[in-house]
């Protein structure tokens, strides 16, 4: 084997590329005093949406035992042949449970897109 000149080496490279103007949500990438308050608000309506998800839930499902203590007579009704207690928490709860996730989340991700929305909004 011969070893001749080695060719000279190429550096290659992508098209040149364009500074894009700053955004405001590189406000929120560095943490800026804007860009916390601009999602701390997010966080606190996410947040009041939790809490109220929870709230619905807890004076749904778990009143059913405050029910079942104060009215001691409906432990002895049954539908179909079925204990009324396992028919609410058999049959009635999951279905809420499915229901009150399915509107958390469409409200959660509404409450993301107005966020986008005023985010370029602020942009323009």
């Amino acid at each position: 084997m011969t070893e001749g000149p080695r060719p000279e080496r190429v550096r290659v490279t992508g098209p040149p590329r364009r500074h894009l103007p700053r955004t405001r949500t590189g406000d929120i990438d560095d943490q800026t005093r804007l860009g916390s308050v601009y999602l701390g608000s997010l966080m606190r309506e996410q947040l009041r949406l939790a809490l109220r998800t929870v709230g619905v839930l807890m004076l749904t499902v778990g009143s059913l035992p405050l029910a079942f203590h104060v009215a001691p007579r409906l432990s002895d009704v049954h539908l179909v042949g079925v204990p009324l207690a396992w028919v609410l928490l058999g049959g009635l709860v999951y279905p809420l449970l499915v229901l009150l996730g399915w509107r958390y989340v469409r409200r959660a991700e509404r409450n993301e897109r107005d966020f986008a929305d005023l985010m370029s909004e602020v942009d323009r």
